[in-house]
C-alpha cells in the first residue's frame, strides 16, 4: 500500500512558513516596543535632547559618522550586549524582593538603552542602511512603526495627553 502523496501547498516549503513565522514574531516583538518606546519617550526627550548638546556626544557622533559599517555596528551590539541582561537582571531583584536595587538596575539599563543606543544609531543610520540585512530590519521596523501609531492612534492619544498635562498645570499654578 503506498502512501498518499501530500496536496501540494499554496503557502510554499517548510522554509518560507519558517521564515514567514519569523517574520511575524520579529514584527510584533517591534510592535510591542514600540508602544513602549512611545509611552516613556515624552519621559526622557528632555535628557536626550540635553544630551546631544554636550560637546563629547557631538564628538562621539563626528566619529561615528566617519566610522565603517561593521564598526557601527559593532558599536550598536555591545551597549545592547550590556544593557539587555541588565535589564533582566534588574527585573530578577525585583522579583527577588530587592525592589529599590532591582528597579535602580532596571531604570539605569533603560536609560542607557534609550540615551546612549539612540544616539549612535541616529549618528550611524546612513552606514547601517549600507548592510543589507540591517536596511531591511530598519526599513521594517520603521513601516511597523508607523502601521502601530496609526492603528493605536498614538498621534492623537499625545495631543489628549499633553491638552490634559496643560489644564494640571495651569490648576495646579
Amino acid at each position: 500500500m503506498s502512501v498518499p502523496s501530500r496536496p501540494p501547498s499554496s503557502t510554499g516549503s517548510p522554509a518560507r512558513l519558517l521564515l514567514r513565522g519569523l517574520v511575524l514574531v520579529f514584527r510584533l516583538a517591534c510592535a510591542l516596543v514600540i508602544l513602549l518606546d512611545e509611552l516613556v519617550r515624552p519621559f526622557y526627550r528632555p535628557l536626550a535632547e540635553w544630551l546631544s548638546t554636550l560637546g563629547i556626544m557631538r564628538a562621539l557622533e563626528r566619529w561615528i559618522t566617519a566610522c565603517s559599517p561593521v564598526v557601527v555596528l559593532a558599536l550598536l551590539l555591545f551597549p545592547y550586549a550590556v544593557v539587555e541582561p541588565l535589564k533582566f537582571v534588574g527585573l530578577l531583584w525585583i522579583a527577588n524582593g530587592h525592589v529599590r536595587s532591582g528597579g535602580t538596575v532596571f531604570v539605569l539599563a533603560h536609560l542607557v538603552s534609550f540615551l546612549l543606543i539612540e544616539r549612535i544609531f541616529t549618528a550611524g543610520k546612513p552606514q547601517l542602511m549600507t548592510i543589507g540585512w540591517m536596511r531591511w530590519v530598519i526599513e521594517t521596523g520603521g513601516a511597523i512603526r508607523e502601521s502601530v501609531v496609526a492603528w493605536l492612534r498614538l498621534e492623537r492619544f499625545k495631543r489628549r495627553l499633553r491638552a490634559l498635562v496643560r489644564r494640571l498645570r495651569a490648576v495646579l499654578r
